[in-house]
């Protein structure tokens, strides 16, 4: 009997969850939830965020004293599939703040745990967009070898065409990744679905997102700017942040609760 009922809730259910129009603003409110959230749970914020640091830390030593080009894109593959773990933890966390239960980083590991398939599929996505991205970058330097001359036009020819050609990657990386990875800690949904509403939400906030888009870029850089020390402030509260944009902009509740 459920499971007639189940086939017929998902036959119902809409392609992509419904996402609702913000205002340019909204990214804003987001940071100030995701700093009160931050303050609510320091212990287990301060825990993720040096958890990132010691991985950027030992990543940018290894890079350093063995100088290898091959090391560092295998060891940055290697990130993409732990970050999107970390991610849903911190997306755990802010969601057991807003059910007023009281924070847990077992129950935040417990939840990474269960959302471990369709993060590593999401991961994996990731990793072949950036395979990719690193093959564009250098068949873009086989055209413009910009370090054998010094022609400062040419050089600022391979600055633009590689620009434009990694923010292509770099904008459909965030449309897929702005809202997906938190639908599927709050809901039971496959990612291909998480993906697509995510896509979705994106093109049809543009402002919202740019805004978005350029309050991660200035925090980012500010955590790099530290030695990377900031990022232990920054990754656990652009974390939270989104998820409260998930929240406020994504409704979901056609898709059944997650577990706990």
């Amino acid at each position: 009997m459920n499971t007639g009922t189940n086939r017929e809730n998902d036959d119902t259910r809409p392609f992509a969850a419904p996402c609702r129009q913000l205002a340019a603003g909204a990214p804003l409110r987001w940071m100030a939830a995701g700093w009160r959230d931050y303050k609510a749970s320091p212990g287990v914020s301060l825990g993720y965020g040096v958890i990132v640091f010691a991985v950027s830390l030992g990543v940018s030593l290894l890079a350093w004293k063995l100088g290898s080009y091959v090391l560092v894109i295998s060891m940055l593959s290697g990130f993409i599939f732990v970050a999107p773990l970390l991610a849903t933890g911190l997306y755990s966390v802010s969601r057991q703040i807003g059910r007023g239960r009281t924070v847990s980083f077992a129950r935040s590991v417990r939840r990474m745990r269960f959302a471990l398939r369709d993060a590593l599929v999401f991961a994996l996505v990731l990793l072949v967009i950036f395979l990719v991205w690193v093959r564009a970058g250098v068949m873009v330097h086989v055209f413009f070898p910009a370090g054998e001359s010094h022609d400062p036009l040419l050089l600022l020819r391979f600055l633009g065409i590689g620009s434009a050609v990694g923010s292509i990657f770099a904008l459909v990386t965030f449309s897929a990744a702005a809202f997906s990875l938190p639908m599927i800690v709050d809901r039971d949904v496959d990612m291909v679905t998480a993906c697509i509403t995510s896509v979705n939400a994106v093109l049809r906030n543009k402002p919202a997102m740019a805004v978005w888009i350029a309050l991660i870029v200035l925090l980012t850089g500010l955590g790099f700017a530290t030695a990377g020390l900031g990022l232990v402030v920054v990754i656990p509260l652009l974390g939270y942040a989104t998820w409260h944009g998930y929240v406020e902009t994504i409704d979901a509740s056609a898709w059944p609760d997650s577990a706990s």
